[in-house]
Formats: C-alpha cells, structure tokens, sequence
C-alpha cells in the first residue's frame, strides 16, 4: 500500500501544481488585494513641488471623497491614465489629489506643463517611504479615499475609463452619501 502511494505522489504533486497553475490564469493580475482598505491612509506629511503652494498630508484627506493618484514623470504608463483622471477631476467633480513618486521636481513640473495638471495639491515623496506606507507597488496606483480618510479601494496599473465608470464613479457617489 505503502508503495503505491510513493508512486502517485509525483502525480499528485503534478496534479497539484496543474490546478494551481491554471487558477492563477483566472485572476486578474492587477486585483492585488490591500491590507489598507477600510483602514486610515497612513499618517504622513509631504511637502509640495516648488512653486506650488500645497503638499499632502493624511489630515488634508479628510472632509471629501480624494482620489490619491501615485504617479512619476519617468512612468510610461502614466502619461497614458492622465488623460482619464483629467477628465475625472473636471468633468465628474471627483478631487484628485497625488503623490508623486521619487521624481525630480523639475521633471514632474516639467510633465505636468506638458500634460496638464488636474491635480488640487501634490505631495513630493523624494524617497518612496509614503509610498511603502501605502503599499504601492509601482506606478501608477489610484486610492479612493472616503471622508473620513479612510481608504476603500485601489487600483493597480493606468486606470481606465471603464474601470472609472464602472467602480469609481459608482464607489464616489455611494461615499458621498454616506
């Protein structure tokens, strides 16, 4: 009996492995799930790009439903979500707000310039530390932020219109009622 068993375990290892290689297909590679939902955004204080008046902090979160937009001026994938949070911040009436992520100043006023600034302040995370504390993975990462300043949904990756018309926006209008 004993022998038996030795002989189908690399099977059942085989096995094993097969499914959970075939489950990992099903999922959707930016569905990380984070620890920080339904939690207070981590306290920090950031300080503003140069020749802008407001930073970021986790007490300035409070009060509105935010949009917490981590992005860089080296990062490909944000140019190409900018224009989906531009029009979410002027035409939807949603506050976006960002961290910009280990960049050089020069460089994200330089992008911003470039591209347009929807932003109503951003923070400058010079190091990435507000970033680990938010559990970013890379850029571009989206936050949705209640008004109590706590954090009820992420996204990983450019966000685009259908992911804001089919979860932020629902999301936005639920957290204002509340």
């Amino acid at each position: 009996m004993l022998r038996r068993l030795i002989y189908l375990l690399p099977l059942l290892l085989f096995a094993g492995v097969g499914i959970a290689f075939l489950r990992g297909f099903e999922r959707d590679p930016r569905d990380i799930p984070s620890a920080l939902i339904d939690k207070p955004v981590p306290a920090f204080t950031l300080p503003p790009l140069p020749g802008r008046k407001e930073g970021l902090s986790s007490e300035g979160l409070k009060g509105d439903v935010t949009l917490v937009n981590v992005f860089a001026s080296w990062c490909i994938p944000c140019k190409a979500e900018h224009p989906v949070i531009t029009r979410l911040a002027r035409e939807q009436g949603v506050t976006v707000r960002a961290i910009n992520h280990k960049d050089k100043a020069e460089d994200a006023l330089a992008w911003l310039q470039r591209n347009g600034d929807p932003y109503a302040s951003i923070g400058a995370d010079l190091d990435g530390r507000v970033s680990i504390d938010w559990g970013v993975y890379g850029v571009p990462e989206s936050f949705l932020v209640d008004r109590q300043g706590r954090i009820r949904f992420k996204h990983v990756g450019p966000l685009t219109p259908q992911v804001v018309e089919q979860q932020i926006l629902p999301l936005v209008k639920e957290l204002r009622k509340g």
